[in-house]
C-alpha cells in the first residue's frame, strides 16, 4: 500500500489484479465471438461414422470451454450414426476438443505446470500467474493423458527408425555421438510392487525401476583438451519398461539423432549387466566405456575388503589403485590384488566378486585411451537426469506412483527437456 500527496491509499496489486480479469473477460468475449458457427450448420459433405455409415444431425449442441482467457460458450451440430449409435461433433474436432472441456492451450499450461510440480502445486501456480481455476485432480488427469498421447505419438513414429534397410548417409557429419543410460527407483502404490521382490528387510519392493537414456554429441574440445558436449544436443528417453523394450527404444531414439552419421560412437554407463547386454544388441560396433566414477567405487570397495580396519593401507592402496586405474593398467591392479586374498571364506567370495567385475569389464576401463582420443569418461549427464528428469518430479517425500501415471508424466518431461514438446503439438495440429 503506497500514498500519494493527496494522503490517498493506493493498492497497484488491486489495481493489476482486477485489469488483468477485466482483459481475460474481454478476451473470452471475442474468443466466443469468434467460435460462431464454428461446427454447426449444414455440412456440404456427408459425415460419415467409423462403421461407414452416414451419420444423421441431432442439432445443435451447447458447450462450455474453459480456455487461458476463462470460460467460454460455444454451439456445434451433433451428428449420430443410426446403426452404432456412435455421436460425432465435427466441431470438436476442428478445435481439438473432442471429450474434454479444455482447449489446447490451457491443457499445454495444464500439463507443463503438472509435468513441472506435484498437481495441487500446479493447480495454485495456474491461479496465481494464469488465473485460471482448476483442480490438482484436473491437472493431473490432463498432464497424464498428454502425457500418455506423447507416448503414444512416440511409439507411433518409432518403427520409422527401426527398420533395417534405411538410407545410407553420403557422409559421416557427427565427429563423436555418445548414448548413456542408466535405472532409478521410483515410489509405487503397494499393488504397483505386490510379490515383486526388493531391497526392503523382508525382500519386498516400494519401488520400481524406471530406465533413463540419453544422445548427446561432441565436437570439440576446450582450452586444456577436455571433451566438451555441443549445446542443445541431449535428449532423453524413459519408461518403466522391461530391459529388452527400453533397449528398442533407445536405439531408435539414437537413430532419430543421427546414428548413421557419427564418426565414433560411444556408450557411457556403469558396470550393470543389462547396460552391457544392451549395448552389444544394438551398438555392437560402439566403444563402451564404464563410467570412471563408478569403476573408483569398486576399487574403494576392494580396497575395504582387503584390508578391512587398517585405514591407512586401505587408503595407501585405494590410491595407488586409482592411479593405475586411470591409466588403464587394470591387469596390474588384478595382479597385486590376487596376492593378497584374505582367509576368511565370506571375505574371499566378496574380493572374487570384485575381482571379476574388473577383469570383466576391463577393455571398458581402457581410461587413458579414452583421454587421448579427447573422449568422456564420466557418465554424468544421465546421471543427472535420473536426478533433473526424474527425481525431482517423481520421488518427492510422500509421493506413490502408478505405473501408467509415472510413465505418462516421464514421457511428458522427456518431451519438455528434450525440445520435442513443439513436435508434438504439431503433430496433433497436423
Amino acid at each position: 500500500m503506497s500514498r500519494i500527496s493527496g494522503g490517498a491509499k493506493i493498492d497497484l496489486e488491486a489495481w493489476e489484479t482486477a485489469l488483468r480479469s477485466a482483459v481475460l473477460a474481454a478476451g473470452a468475449c471475442i474468443l466466443s465471438d469468434l467460435l460462431k458457427g464454428i461446427g454447426s450448420g449444414r455440412s456440404q459433405d456427408p459425415i460419415l461414422c467409423e462403421c461407414g455409415a452416414c451419420m444423421e444431425s441431432q442439432g445443435v449442441k451447447a458447450k462450455e470451454l474453459l480456455t487461458i482467457l476463462g470460460a467460454v460458450n460455444y454451439s456445434r451440430s451433433m451428428f449420430q450414426c443410426p446403426l452404432c449409435r456412435t455421436t460425432r461433433y465435427p466441431g470438436d474436432e476442428l478445435l481439438d476438443v473432442v471429450n474434454t472441456t479444455r482447449s489446447p492451450g490451457l491443457r499445454r499450461m495444464m500439463a507443463r505446470a503438472g509435468s513441472q510440480s506435484p498437481f495441487k502445486e500446479g493447480s495454485q501456480d495456474l491461479k496465481i500467474y494464469a488465473g485460471i481455476d482448476v483442480s490438482p485432480k484436473d491437472v493431473e488427469r490432463v498432464a497424464e493423458r498428454i502425457g500418455a498421447d506423447i507416448e503414444a505419438w512416440s511409439h507411433q513414429e518409432r518403427p520409422t527408425f527401426l527398420k533395417e534397410n534405411g538410407p545410407v548417409p553420403f557422409r559421416k557429419t557427427i565427429p563423436v555421438f555418445y548414448i548413456s543410460y542408466d535405472g532409478t527407483g521410483i515410489p509405487m502404490t503397494r499393488t504397483e510392487v505386490k510379490g515383486r521382490k526388493g531391497k526392503q528387510a523382508d525382500g519386498s519392493a516400494k519401488t520400481r525401476e524406471a530406465k533413463l537414456g540419453c544422445v548427446f554429441t561432441q565436437t570439440t574440445t576446450n582450452p586444456d583438451g577436455f571433451p566438451v558436449r555441443d549445446p542443445e544436443s541431449t535428449t532423453f528417453i524413459g519408461q518403466i519398461e522391461t530391459a529388452e523394450d527400453f533397449g528398442y527404444r533407445l536405439y531408435a531414439e539414437a537413430v532419430r539423432r543421427g546414428l548413421e552419421n557419427a564418426q565414433h560412437v560411444v556408450i557411457l554407463g556403469d558396470g550393470a549387466e543389462w547396460i552391457r547386454t544392451l549395448a552389444e544388441m544394438h551398438f555392437p560396433q560402439a566403444t563402451q566405456i564404464i563410467d570412471l566414477y563408478h569403476a573408483r567405487e569398486h576399487l574403494s570397495t576392494l580396497c575395504k575388503l582387503l584390508f578391512g580396519p587398517d585405514e591407512n593401507q586401505v587408503t595407501h592402496h585405494r590410491i595407488r589403485w586409482w592411479r593405475d586405474m586411470d591409466a588403464g593398467a587394470i591387469e596390474k591392479i588384478l595382479q597385486e590384488a590376487r596376492l593378497l586374498l584374505p582367509n576368511d571364506p565370506e571375505r574371499c567370495k566378496s574380493v572374487e566378486t570384485e575381482l571379476n567385475y574388473l577383469d570383466k569389464n576391463k577393455e571398458r576401463m581402457r581410461y587413458a585411451d579414452f583421454r587421448a582420443r579427447n573422449l568422456f569418461v564420466g557418465s554424468g549427464v544421465v546421471e543427472a537426469g535420473c536426478k533433473s528428469v526424474i527425481g525431482q518430479r517423481l520421488k518427492q517425500s510422500g509421493m506413490e506412483w502408478s505405473v501408467r501415471g509415472a510413465n505418462a508424466i516421464l514421457s511428458l518431461r522427456c518431451a519438455m527437456v528434450s525440445g520435442r514438446l513443439e513436435d508434438y503439438w504439431e503433430h496433433r495440429a497436423a
